[in-house]
């Protein structure tokens, strides 16, 4: 395995030092390191393309090279200013990519990466992209080369990350230790929306822990319910529900994450425009890009109350205590119009064994089901 300290010492020897991504799974030990560098400027974007842009404007300030990280799911987010701004018949602005492989070959995955681990690499020769395959310390020469060929020749180059390939680091993050039983959990609060949802009602949840949370509890609870998780598409899961919603009789409930919200945040202006009385908008807000290493969403900054109303939605319900949760829930179902709530959840490491869900295709017929 190769360490981070040492992939970082590289890019600081050769004067890179503007980092900016999405978070990742694959690269969490690395982005978490990161944060500690000093010498660094790290920002973490909401989608990206964001990040490509931002290390576009840096190089224009800077003429240095700016590096970029995401997972490989993310590069169809990336392409538009990777071909149309920084591309070598553009502005050939240099940049170096950090992607996270997933559903790289030979490797065991999720089916919703598997696509697109194949078409990785052909995606970044089409784009004109030189790039090389970290697998152990032995390929870290490889990013000296890389970085001098992109400095030559004003050019995007890349490296691509498999599974379980950097160490992990003794880097903790804070996290409240005893968790006090009147705050809201994602276990906690998902089995007291279950107790609400029949069959008048249609549920679509979020990538990640929100997904697998949902479906362990029908699991365990043998809950007559057929949602529809998606397992991939991160920042998606709110205009799959206003698409459904808009020729069904049924209540739909979109089940989201801050960080899939943040990710297309037009998205709301959209969908508080087209949206009817059926649309139930639910955000479980944690703050952290939980599932991928914790890092934080920066959605602290946003008055969603506020943001809520001025897009369009009807009403804005806040949910924070276990104690309110029934009466809340119930006031925010009932509700005659496209509705916004807020859930402020705390993290608990502990809910994080979760089982995921399998047979898709099924998971889709048994959502189309009356």
């Amino acid at each position: 395995m190769i360490d981070v300290k040492k992939l970082i010492k590289i890019f600081k020897d050769n004067n890179i030092n503007f980092f900016a991504g999405v978070p990742d799974s694959v690269l969490k030990n690395f982005t978490n390191h990161l944060d500690i560098e000093k010498k660094f400027e790290h920002l973490i974007l909401t989608n990206e393309g964001s990040a490509v842009s931002s290390g576009i404007g840096y190089y224009l300030s800077t003429k240095k090279i700016p590096a970029i990280y995401m997972q490989n799911s993310g590069l169809g987010n990336s392409i538009n200013p990777i071909i149309s701004i920084s591309h070598k018949n553009v502005y050939k602005v240099p940049l170096f990519l950090i992607i996270g492989w997933r559903g790289a070959p030979k490797i065991k995955d999720e089916p919703q990466h598997l696509a697109q681990g194949r078409i990785t690499r052909q995606i970044l020769n089409l784009c004109g992209i030189k790039y090389s395959i970290l697998d152990n310390n032995s390929d870290l020469k490889e990013i000296k080369k890389l970085i001098n060929h992109s400095r030559r020749n004003n050019q995007i180059v890349a490296i691509l990350i498999k599974k379980n390939t950097l160490k992990a680091t003794n880097i903790k993050r804070k996290v409240i230790k005893k968790l006090n039983d009147r705050f809201l959990t994602r276990s906690s609060f998902i089995e007291i929306l279950a107790k609400f949802l029949n069959n008048d009602y249609r549920i679509i949840s979020s990538t990640g822990y929100i997904s697998r949370e949902l479906y362990n509890k029908i699991k365990k609870n043998n809950l007559k319910i057929n949602p529809f998780y998606m397992v991939g598409g991160m920042g998606h899961s709110s205009i799959v529900s206003l698409g459904y919603s808009l020729k069904s009789k049924k209540k739909i409930i979109c089940l989201d994450g801050d960080g899939s919200f943040l990710m297309h945040l037009g998205s709301s202006v959209t969908i508080a425009k087209y949206s009817k009385n059926n649309f139930k908008y639910i955000l479980l807000n944690n703050k952290s890009h939980e599932s991928v290493g914790g890092q934080s969403t920066n959605i602290e900054h946003v008055n969603l109350k506020l943001f809520a109303k001025s897009v369009g939605y009807k009403k804005y319900f806040y949910l924070s205590r276990k104690n309110k949760a029934l009466r809340t829930i119930k006031s925010f179902l009932s509700y005659n119009g496209p509705s916004f709530l807020e859930v402020d959840i705390k993290v608990n490491k502990k809910e994080n064994d979760l089982p995921r869900p399998e047979n898709l295709i099924e998971v889709k017929d048994n959502f189309l089901k009356k």
